[in-house]
């Protein structure tokens, strides 16, 4: 089998993340890295050791120095629907990092560019690439806690003032949104993977203390289905950064990071704890196969089997669309006040990427902003399923 060229776009720290990715496989090989400051390419190239890669400024020197290859999107959310798109069109399958797209229209627009060139399209959900998170999914598919009534998802991540000082965060134009948008894309991808997409959406945003950014620093948000709720909070100000999700099913309450709880009534309606119950779901919990890979390396594993005709594809570019609307729908109801129902239409002002950036507020005007930040240590939060 031919090895597949990979064309890293982006050089920042999450690129670092990808490159060790791809070296774990041998049917792959890097051949080049593409970044508007190329010596920060050229630096990356020396520093992993990519044996035989190129550094380019532009990225369609790159896309036009390979036929049928693999293009990691690792750049600004503004960025990826062009960048994915013009890639597509070269031939080329696309792993584009979260959040896929600014908007719905372009994720429709990328999702179609995959569709018309024959490319697999796939947007980065390391998460569910992990034990904790498939075994769970396995858990609610086998409908072992019963129909699950209500979810409470918990999103929590700590970020510094400075941390908005990089040029394109913070602003509605280039990132699109705050901690719901760039952090709890995570969570929100995970529970419509785990409970399926809701009907309706009321949601409300602030920014509390994050003076340098015009998004939001904190948001929360119900979620209504037809036989559920599910409650969202989405935050940078949480000290610790303890994540987790919890799914009460009529039999059981599940949780991640992982417990188990079951009670049973009483005569009078109050609870006793249901020991067989509970013993029931630790076990087929415990008979669940753990991962032999996991996060970043596993899905790019089952990118690349997916394009060799190996196995399905696990996050499609619908898959990706998904979350998408769910953000949108968030935004509008915290600027509408009301709830919304999905799904939302093309002719709403919050399809567009340019009908977002006209209702939403600005808690803060962007005052500092620096092209790169002197370190490219980043840290990813606390594992949500440890």
């Amino acid at each position: 089998m031919d090895k597949h060229a990979v064309i890293i776009i982006g050089t920042g720290a999450i690129a670092r993340i990808h490159i060790e990715a791809y070296k774990r496989f041998e049917q792959c090989r890097i051949v080049a890295l593409c970044d508007l400051f190329v010596e920060k390419a050229e630096k990356m190239i020396e520093e992993m050791d990519i044996q035989g890669a190129a550094a380019y400024k532009d990225y369609k020197d790159a896309l036009a120095s390979v036929e049928d290859g693999i293009v990691s999107i690792c750049l600004p959310p503004s960025l990826h629907a062009q960048v994915a798109i013009d890639a597509l069109n070269a031939g080329n399958h696309v792993l584009v990092e979260k959040p896929m797209a600014t908007s719905l229209q372009e994720c429709d627009c990328m999702i179609e560019a995959a569709k018309k060139n024959g490319r697999m399209l796939s947007v980065v959900c390391q998460n569910r690439f992990k034990t904790p998170m498939m075994k769970m999914k396995q858990l609610l598919d086998s409908n072992t806690v019963g129909t699950i009534r209500y979810a409470n998802v918990n999103s929590y991540w700590y970020r510094g003032q400075s941390y908005y000082d990089l040029w394109w965060r913070g602003t509605w134009e280039q990132e699109c949104g705050g901690c719901t948008t760039s952090h709890a894309t995570h969570h929100i991808d995970l529970m419509q993977w785990f409970i399926g997409m809701p009907t309706e959406v009321v949601a409300v945003t602030t920014n509390m203390v994050h003076t340098n950014s015009e998004c939001e620093d904190l948001s929360m948000a119900i979620f209504r289905y037809p036989d559920k709720m599910a409650q969202l909070t989405a935050t940078l100000l949480m000290h610790g950064e303890e994540q987790s999700m919890v799914f009460s099913g009529d039999a059981a309450k599940v949780s991640i990071p992982w417990s188990v709880q079951a009670n049973k009534e009483l005569e009078n309606g109050f609870p006793t704890e249901d020991v067989l119950t509970k013993d029931s779901v630790q076990a087929y919990y415990d008979s669940l196969a753990e991962l032999d890979l996991e996060g970043h390396p596993a899905q790019i594993r089952n990118f690349l089997r997916a394009i060799n005709g190996q196995e399905a594809l696990l996050v499609t570019g619908e898959e990706g669309r998904k979350t998408i609307e769910l953000i949108m729908a968030i935004y509008k109801s915290s600027v509408i006040g009301s709830a919304v129902q999905l799904p939302l239409a093309k002719d709403d002002v919050f399809y567009t990427k340019e009908g977002l950036i006209s209702q939403m507020p600005k808690f803060f005007e962007k005052k500092r902003s620096v092209e790169n930040f002197t370190t490219q240590k980043i840290t990813l939060g606390r594992d949500v399923g440890k």
